[in-house]
Order: C-alpha cells, then sequence, then structure tokens
C-alpha cells in the first residue's frame, strides 16, 4: 500500500462495510510505505505482511503458505496486470473463487511498465474466476471485450459525497491559511507525481496562463519520483513563488475547496477518481480525452485532446465559468458514486459468489 488511488478506493468500502458479515484480510507487501493500521485493526481487520511481488520467489512463497493456512473462499486482487501473481498462487492452493480487479490501463511512454503490462495481460484470464473493473473500458482493456462485456461486475470507485461537498467556509479558511488573496485564481491537480498523471504538462501550461493572469496560482497536491523534476521545471520557468506542492494527505477534500479550477491532462486513466470527486466539490475540470467518458458527472466537465497543444487548454481555461460554484452531488449519486448505496452493492456481490460456491 502507498496511500494512493486503489487504496483509497479499498478503505472507502471497508469503512462501509458491516463488519459483522464481512470481513477482510489486506495482504500487503511488507515495504508498504502508507498503511492505516489503526484503522484496519479498529474494524476488525487483519493485516499481512508478505514479500513484494518484485521478489517473486519469496513474494509466491509466503502467498502460498498463508493460502493454504487460511483457505480463504474469496480472494479478491486489485493489482491490476499484476494480479497473474497472486491468482496464479490462489489456484495453486484450490481457492474457489479469485477475483482480478483493473482499474488501471496504459499508454505510449512507458516503455518498461508496458513491456510487463503487455506481457501480464496475455494470462489475465487464465487464473480469475471472476472480473470487476470501475469502468466497462477497463475491464476490456485488461480481459478483452469478450469477457468485459459479458462477465465483468462494475464496481463503482465510490466515495462519501457530503464529505466533498462544497463549502464556503471551508474554502475561505484553508485559502486564508495557505496565504490566497479572494482574487486570487488557483489551478489545481491531485495526484502521484508521475509520467501517467502529466504533471510536467499542468506547468509548462500553467507558466502560458501566468503570462495572462498574474494572479494565477498553481496548487499540485501529491508524491512521486518525479516531483524533482517537476521542482526543476518550475525553478528554470522563474515561477516557483507561484507554485505550492502539499504532500499527500487524508484530508485532500480540502484542497478541492480552495481551487478554482481542476486540470487532468493524464496520459492514461482506468478512471480518474480524482476528476469525480472534483466536481462533486463543485470545481470545473478540464482533462485529457485519455481520461474515460465515465469521469463525466456534470456540465462542469471539458475534454481537450493532449495532441492539440496548450492553445487549445489556454482557450478553454479562458471560457471555463468559475463563479456561481455549486456541489454535484445528486448527479454523482445517479452515476453510482455513493458509497451508501454501492457499499450493499458489493456486500450482495460477495453473498451471491458465495452462496453460489456452496451449491
Amino acid at each position: 500500500m502507498i496511500g494512493g488511488g486503489i487504496e483509497a478506493v479499498v478503505m472507502n468500502y471497508y469503512r462501509h462495510l458491516d463488519h459483522s458479515k464481512i470481513q477482510f484480510d489486506f495482504i500487503i507487501d511488507n515495504d508498504s510505505t502508507i498503511v492505516p493500521r489503526k484503522e484496519i485493526q479498529q474494524f476488525g481487520g487483519r493485516i499481512i505482511e508478505i514479500s513484494p511481488y518484485q521478489s517473486i520467489l519469496n513474494y509466491s512463497k509466503d502467498l502460498e503458505k498463508l493460502f493454504r493456512k487460511e483457505k480463504y473462499t474469496i480472494v479478491h486482487s486489485h493489482i491490476n496486470s499484476l494480479s497473474v501473481f497472486p491468482l496464479r498462487i490462489a489456484k495453486k492452493c484450490g481457492i474457489p473463487i479469485r477475483i482480478a480487479h483493473n482499474h488501471s490501463t496504459a499508454a505510449p511512454g512507458e516503455i518498461k511498465k508496458n513491456i510487463l503490462k503487455y506481457t501480464l495481460r496475455l494470462f489475465s484470464t487464465v487464473y480469475p474466476t471472476h472480473y470487476a473493473a470501475p469502468t466497462l473500458y477497463a475491464g476490456q482493456w485488461l480481459f478483452g471485450k469478450k469477457i468485459a462485456n459479458n462477465q465483468l461486475e462494475i464496481i463503482n470507485n465510490a466515495i462519501d459525497l457530503q464529505h466533498f461537498a462544497y463549502d464556503v467556509e471551508t474554502r475561505n479558511k484553508f485559502r486564508e491559511q495557505f496565504g490566497y488573496s479572494e482574487n486570487e485564481f488557483v489551478v489545481g491537480n491531485i495526484g502521484r507525481f508521475v509520467w501517467q498523471k502529466n504533471q510536467l504538462f499542468i506547468i509548462e501550461l500553467f507558466n502560458e496562463l501566468l503570462k495572462q493572469r498574474k494572479e494565477a496560482r498553481l496548487l499540485l497536491v501529491g508524491e512521486g519520483p518525479l516531483k524533482e523534476v517537476l521542482e526543476k521545471k518550475i525553478s528554470e520557468l522563474g515561477i516557483a513563488d507561484e507554485v505550492t506542492f502539499v504532500s499527500n494527505t487524508k484530508n485532500v477534500n480540502v484542497y478541492y475547496q480552495i481551487m478554482d479550477i481542476f486540470l487532468f491532462p493524464s496520459n492514461y486513466e482506468g478512471l480518474g477518481m480524482v476528476a469525480v470527486e472534483a466536481q462533486v466539490a463543485g470545481l470545473p475540470v478540464i482533462a485529457s480525452e485519455k481520461v474515460p467518458v465515465d469521469a463525466k458527472i456534470s456540465n462542469n466537465y471539458w475534454q481537450i485532446n493532449l495532441s492539440a497543444g496548450k492553445k487549445a487548454w489556454l482557450e478553454c481555461l479562458k471560457l471555463v465559468k468559475v463563479d456561481n460554484r455549486e456541489s454535484y452531488i445528486n448527479d454523482a449519486e445517479k452515476k453510482g458514486y455513493n458509497i451508501n448505496n454501492a457499499t450493499p452493492k458489493l456486500m450482495n456481490y460477495y453473498r451471491h459468489l458465495f452462496e453460489e460456491n456452496d451449491r
């Protein structure tokens, strides 16, 4: 666990489960950096550490020992194309229900990652008995259209909608804490600093925006291996005073309140949950065409092709209205993103699998 999007999805569901009926064991790599241990244990869950998959022999050995000891009925793997590894061991140990859950896709630009992804994709349907994804697109990418169109369980990346609702008092309080005046225009993004999320494009775009709007400011929330690259680019452009970095935090909802607009120029996404959260918080969102259409929950959402260049994005930034802000909670609920409605569906899904196995 590293505290990112997938972990947040799992924890959102786990917090709202009826733990007297369904309980989780969290199997994590022993080099995990952000693990909500106290919270999981308070709900009666267990955290079991094993060797990381990069040490494949020890990883397989640890998993086989665990699976034979615990005799799980269901193993639900959330590690995208890497699910091949745990589900192979699960099948070997006779675990009857093996769910492969894909949250991601791919795009040219990550050569090493893509070699692994496309290789493992060949085996993505060998070991699972069931398939899940947040969108049909993500399911089709890993499992193929035939399986995705007929066997895929769509499990929405649901959230506590009220937690992200726009609140003017919270906005004013934290804008003041960050030193933003009422007139400053805060452009924001939340996500890991990796090629996929494309923050370098945001910085270059912001630099052009700053030439037209001196009151513009950039707020980047996250951590990741490219942070030094981004900081260097900001320094080279001479805009360090206008850019603020914030490390990962549990209270990301606060940062949506601070922002005036959300940029999301990802190179690829399985869904793009932050775009949904931003809309719930009442933010206009400008996303790349690589973000699945499922992320659009309101008319406060625009998509632009990355190949159109910064000029097209700047034009959109000019046209988007940021006043009369309101939350889009009802729109998100209609799209299935309310965790209070989605959790019973997940529980029913598990219950059905248990009953199916007992027949």
